[in-house]
């Protein structure tokens, strides 16, 4: 069991119960999964960019990522329907609570001139998105390996039902939120 999964069952959901009165055991909110999405823009005249874009985010991840495909022709950035131009991967049970590990304790703290990500990333529902610049604050990505620096989209979905429950629980996971 990772040591965030077992600070959830241990610690948070019983501070959860105490500030919000929750009757039910499944009002608890807990997460449900973490979306990595990494858009690659330059995949459309060179193949070989997303490829490395995969390896990097299988890294991250510790999944083996989805290819996605453009929905739309745009003429401008010469994108036709259904060509490959990004990567997703989606994490649940023991490995996203390992990545949010990851995330929280080596992978934010790296980011220069880091001051905590604003709280205003949630959308109403509980989940909460932000992206990073950089996938290279990442302790599994070999800096010399690296050939382009590019950005990476994570979304944190929960089953909380107000942002205020969901900030609750991430702050409690030590995510560096600010007001």
């Amino acid at each position: 069991m990772a040591n965030f999964e077992k600070l959830y069952n241990d610690v948070i959901k019983k501070s959860l119960v105490e500030k919000f009165g929750y009757k039910n055991p499944h009002e608890i909110p807990k997460l449900t999964k973490i979306v990595l999405n990494m858009g690659v823009g330059a995949a459309v005249t060179d193949k070989k960019k997303l490829n490395n874009a995969m390896d990097e985010l299988t890294l991250i991840a510790g999944q083996k990522p989805v290819m996605t495909s453009a929905r739309k022709s745009i003429a401008t950035f010469k994108v036709r329907e259904g060509m490959p131009i990004g990567c997703k991967v989606t994490l649940r049970s023991a490995r996203m609570y390992e990545f949010l590990e990851r995330l929280v304790n080596i992978a934010l703290p790296r980011i220069r001139d880091f001051h905590g990500i604003t709280g205003k990333n949630f959308d109403g529902k509980g989940n909460f998105a932000f992206g990073i610049k950089e996938q290279i604050v990442f302790p599994e990505i070999n800096y010399e390996k690296v050939e382009d620096i590019r950005g990476l989209d994570v979304v944190i979905c929960t089953t909380a039902k107000t942002d205020e429950e969901a900030k609750f629980l991430l702050t409690s996971f030590n995510m560096p939120l600010k007001k």
